[in-house]
């Protein structure tokens, strides 16, 4: 559909109509709707700029119904398409419960579904816990974040219909691994312990962990496994290359902390141009969408992998995002750490611009990397739908997870959420 349709708010100096504002849920779709733009639609770019202020100014006037001033609230922090749809579910869920319109069918029949995929989600993370525990990861690596109930929610963002459960459980156990890495390379290995673990992950053979430190070869071990465990899932499925092309991401993610700590180390700061490419990938992103496909058998063959392999425009604007949300909420903390320059320092130094316009600017990159998203959502392409949600919805974890800190160095953040999904039932 054409954005034309939205001519039709306009008068004739081809300004949006004063009449339309006394409609304040046409105002607020209006305002939805402009996040779902592509590049060149203008139309959307003016709707945002002309309804954003209206909304702000009715809360202030504080003259409309709390179910519907708690909804224009919500939108303003982060629009629906920009939102986790588990959680937004259980939002509108509190809208509709509120409006006077509502159809208490239709609500009696959200909860109970809302209910019931709740009890298997609780189950999951169940499972993963005792995995988790049984694993002893957090013992043996105590310089590490224990964090497998946030990495739970974060799986459970990109996918959470019943039939995912694979993809939730196997991305849960991926991402820990992930966590793990990201810490030892960050916080705590030496260059030399780097460089060791990342040449035995290119070598992949258990010989390999006889050059590691004592604490690595906990680490590779628990990769070896999970791979393995991978690798026994696709063999049954006939689709044994999922754990090839799952570790190749690993590989490439790898390389991409390596380069990071290697800038730290030589106190070099790379040109913004330099950064993102190798941040884009540091992201995770790519590890997270191969480890996705693994749970999406009927979706996801040797051609997709093919396709996530080549970086999709899709794929890469998921993680441009996911870096650069990260990197604006976490470079001050990262930097008193001690960690390498993250891309607020590294456009501020190339462009010689102020800290905050640095982050204006970066912002307006996310801007555009999420239109990339929504034309690729839009327009044919050779890959099913689920696939692409995938990588929409690490979009959108992102700006949930980034949106005022790292809401997974510091949980805290992501409490409310976390037993609003899987620990208080909606009441019927």
């Amino acid at each position: 559909m054409s954005c034309d349709v939205f001519n039709k708010f306009k008068d004739k100096d081809g300004k949006f109509k004063k009449a339309i504002i006394n409609d304040v849920k046409g105002i607020l779709s209006l305002y939805e709707a402009s996040f779902v733009s592509v590049h060149g639609e203008d139309i959307l770019d003016e709707a945002l700029a002309f309804t954003k202020p209206i909304l702000e100014s009715l809360l202030a006037m504080q003259s409309i119904p709390h179910h519907l001033a708690q909804h224009i609230r919500n939108a303003l922090i982060l629009p629906f398409h920009k939102g986790v749809p588990r959680v937004e579910a259980r939002q509108y869920i509190y809208f509709y419960e509120e409006d006077e319109s509502r159809n208490e069918t239709l609500l009696e029949f959200a909860k109970l579904d809302f209910n019931r995929v709740q009890l298997l989600h609780k189950q999951e993370l169940g499972e993963l816990v005792r995995w988790w525990k049984d694993s002893n990861l957090p013992g043996k690596l105590p310089y590490a974040r224990d964090r497998i109930v946030e990495l739970y929610f974060w799986a459970c963002s990109i996918q959470f219909e019943p039939h995912f459960a694979l993809l939730r459980l196997m991305v849960t156990k991926y991402l820990s691994m992930i966590s793990l890495s990201d810490d030892t390379y960050d916080a705590y290995a030496s260059m030399e312990e780097i460089n060791a673990f990342t040449d035995a992950f290119e070598r992949w053979n258990i010989g390999a962990v006889d050059q590691l430190p004592d604490y690595m070869k906990d680490l590779y071990k628990a990769f070896l496994h999970l791979f393995e465990e991978t690798s026994n899932i696709g063999s049954k499925e006939g689709r044994s290359y999922c754990a090839y092309y799952t570790r190749e991401e690993f590989k490439e993610l790898l390389r991409a902390y390596r380069m990071e700590a290697q800038w730290f180390n030589d106190g070099y700061v790379p040109m913004f141009g330099e950064y993102l490419p190798n941040g884009a990938t540091s992201s995770s992103y790519g590890v997270i969408a191969a480890v996705s496909f693994i749970g999406m058998e009927k979706f996801a063959g040797f051609k997709e992998y093919e396709w996530l392999k080549a970086d999709p425009k899709i794929a890469n604007a998921s993680k441009i995002i996911g870096r650069l949300l990260n990197d604006i909420v976490s470079h001050k903390d990262e930097q008193k750490r001690g960690d390498c320059a993250s891309s607020v320092e590294c456009y501020t130094k190339e462009y010689g611009v102020t800290e905050e316009k640095a982050v204006e600017e970066i912002l307006k990159i996310c801007g555009d990397a999420w239109k990339d998203i929504n034309e690729e959502c839009m327009r044919p392409t050779s890959v099913s739908r689920p696939i692409l949600e995938c990588l929409l919805n690490l979009g959108r974890v992102s700006e949930l997870v980034y949106k005022f800190d790292d809401a997974y160095t510091n949980p805290s953040s992501l409490k409310d959420k976390v037993i609003s999904l899987y620990l208080e039932p909606l009441t019927l």
